[in-house]
């Protein structure tokens, strides 16, 4: 049984990672404005799973939320 990408959570000892897809939903951005921050090195920190171009991007709900409080600088 396959489960879309966009309904996995990675998760690890008390944390949520979102999807790129995820985040801009949560944050009311677009998904292209989530790619050109990490490309210029703003915005909310993310953690890349997969090494090169195209590789597998999450955010921690914990940040995502944290960024849009305005309590944590940006990346």
């Amino acid at each position: 049984m396959s489960i879309p990408s966009e309904a996995v959570r990675l998760r690890s000892a008390r944390e949520e990672w979102l999807t790129p897809a995820e985040t801009a939903k949560l944050a009311k951005l677009t998904p292209g404005t989530l790619a050109n921050h990490r490309y210029q090195g703003i915005g909310i920190p993310y953690t890349k799973l997969t090494p090169g171009r195209g590789g597998r991007v999450r955010y921690r709900r914990s940040d995502v939320e944290k960024w849009l409080s305005g309590d944590l600088a940006a990346a």
